[in-house]
């Protein structure tokens, strides 16, 4: 007879003198005898109890099933605890899915595993518990974080289908802890901060920017001040689709500001070209549009590629020789400012001509100085 039999026909005498099995039962699995505890819980249908000697027996599907049968947190944790110390996965996730419903349980299974380095395999347990009857807005929110540390090119899909359950702040703060500037930008959209929408997208337009998106946006936007920021953003990053931002913001614009920005715009770019011929269409048009300020401007912007008597002309033809003054009176000193170096340089150098040249030496008839 073995030692397992002896001690099982221990039990056998002990049960018969009455005692109650589930007490012998506890006193075999704290001195780690498994096998005896197993048959007394059975005997008694102590699931609970049973479903934890099976795990130190190694018989995790067995315990799964008997977790099952006593349908207890507390049993499903333990036994779920006990299969990823022992690596086995699988049986870990179909317990898993009876704690992850349970919003107050959530936190310290994550921990289990997080701790030990299983990220792969919490994430699939989040993934397989979605479809629950029971899912919570903890689950959909703990694995879009997830996704945003380990598996950030799932995210932007994840946010897509289940936006309405995730905690938008917390995920807010885990999007852009990780520079996910796209997701990052749908989650403002959702929580309609419009504002800090369209100035992620200015900032980070290589990852976040979206034609459609942008222009949606930006009409909701409660700074105005960024329907103007937003122009320059198109000038510098996509200027050919500028007409179709001024279509959507037109309504908030004001239009005389807009035309003056733009002015300013067209002036420095004209100046940035160093063309001399662009200059002087650019004041025309400004002269045939009745903008006086912007001719005036551009006077200065254009300075050195427009010809003083080109300007005088136009000034004169439009009566506009009072506003131009200030753009001759600056040509006049820069004239006389040359003349003055010319005249300095031409009187150095009739100095130089008139240095007396050395006397030639003279000698006596006797060869003598």
């Amino acid at each position: 007879m073995g030692v397992g039999d002896r001690c099982f026909s221990v039990m056998q005498i002990k049960i018969m003198r009455s005692k109650p099995h589930e007490e012998v039962g506890d006193r075999c699995y704290e001195e780690g005898m498994y096998e005896a505890a197993k048959l007394l819980y059975s005997n008694v249908s102590n699931f609970a109890r049973l479903a934890s000697t099976l795990v130190h027996l190694g018989e995790y599907q067995a315990a799964v099933d008997n977790s099952r049968k006593a349908s207890s947190t507390r049993t499903w944790k333990e036994v779920c605890f006990a299969c990823m110390d022992g690596q086995e996965f699988r049986f870990a996730q179909l317990c898993g899915l009876h704690i992850v419903i349970h919003a107050d349980e959530l936190e310290e299974l994550m921990c289990y595993y997080q701790d030990r380095g299983y990220f792969e395999e919490l994430i699939l347990l989040l993934e397989a518990a979605l479809g629950l009857e029971r899912a919570h807005m903890g689950m959909f929110t703990e694995l879009a974080i997830l996704y945003s540390k380990f598996k950030p090119q799932k995210m932007l899909e994840h946010l897509e289908l289940f936006w309405s359950r995730v905690n938008i702040p917390k995920v807010l703060r885990a999007a852009e802890q990780a520079h996910l500037w796209a997701e990052l930008v749908f989650l403002y959209d959702k929580y309609e901060e419009y504002d800090n929408a369209v100035l992620t997208m200015m900032s980070h337009p290589t990852e976040a920017w979206k034609e459609g998106q942008f222009k949606d946006i930006i009409t909701k936007v409660a700074n105005v001040e960024l329907c103007y920021r937003a122009l320059q953003f198109y000038l510098d990053y996509k200027p050919l689709l500028i007409n179709d931002l001024l279509l959507v913001l037109s309504p908030r614009l004001d239009h005389t500001w807009t035309v003056s920005f733009f002015s300013k715009d067209a002036m420095q770019h004209a100046a940035e070209s160093r063309d001399a011929e662009l200059a002087q269409k650019l004041l025309q048009w400004f002269l045939e549009e009745g903008k006086r300020e912007c001719f005036a401007a551009c006077l200065f912007t254009c300075y050195d590629l427009l010809r003083p008597d080109m300007v005088l002309e136009l000034a004169w033809r439009h009566n506009l020789v009072d506003l131009a003054m200030p753009y001759f009176i600056q040509v006049m000193r820069e004239y006389l400012s040359k003349v003055d170096k010319l005249d300095a340089l031409e009187s150095l150098r009739k100095q130089e001509e008139h240095v007396t040249e050395p006397a030639p030496l003279v000698f006596d008839f006797d060869g003598h100085e």
